[in-house]
């Protein structure tokens, strides 16, 4: 999962500076609201680039828990992990 995890700070870094033109540094310890400047839309922008990218669903409730760069990307690790566990599990 550690894997994973990098993979999409990598995708984060991408979509905020290519989507989104953030042209500072993003760091795993970043707040998306007050850090990264994000509002409804670019937090919907991020949320639809990471879910496109790695093929999965975040719902409302995710959002919940999730303020910083890292529980982000921890989040959206955990959603391919159980993808892939759900694949894996069919017949």
């Amino acid at each position: 999962m550690a894997d994973t995890v990098t993979e999409v700070m990598t995708e984060i870094r991408r979509i905020a500076r290519e989507e989104l033109e953030f042209e500072g540094v993003v760091e795993p310890s970043h707040d998306l609201l007050r850090d990264l400047q994000l509002d409804s839309l670019g937090l919907t922008v991020l949320a639809v680039g990471l879910e496109n990218r790695f093929r999965v669903m975040l719902s409302e409730e995710d959002a919940q828990g999730v303020r910083t760069v890292e529980d982000l990307s921890r989040l959206v690790a955990m959603r391919v992990a159980e993808s892939h566990a759900e694949v894996g599990a069919q017949p």
